[in-house]
């Protein structure tokens, strides 16, 4: 079910400061804010439960959520065959 309409889209308050004071990269934990116009060409990195991963702001990525973009699985290693040897 998708947000109201008479609500305003879902931004963590500290994240809206730190757009406006800082000009480094944000940190970003809250993965289910929505990514704002204030951050259109900007790099911000998005925690994904064990480390920050770096994502760049388009503006085709506004209104989306964070979340979307940082992903939290790895690809799996192609795991080799064992060969068992049979005893005699």
């Amino acid at each position: 079910m998708s947000r109201s309409k008479w609500k305003l889209p879902y931004v963590v308050l500290p994240l809206i400061k730190s757009i406006l004071i800082s000009k480094k990269k944000v940190k970003v934990w809250s993965r289910n804010s929505v990514i704002p116009s204030a951050l259109i060409n900007k790099q911000v990195l998005v925690h994904n439960g064990k480390a920050f991963k770096s994502v760049f702001i388009t503006r085709e990525k506004v209104g989306f959520k964070f979340g979307e973009f940082s992903f939290t699985r790895t690809k799996g290693t192609k795991k080799t065959k064992k060969v068992f040897l049979k005893k005699k």
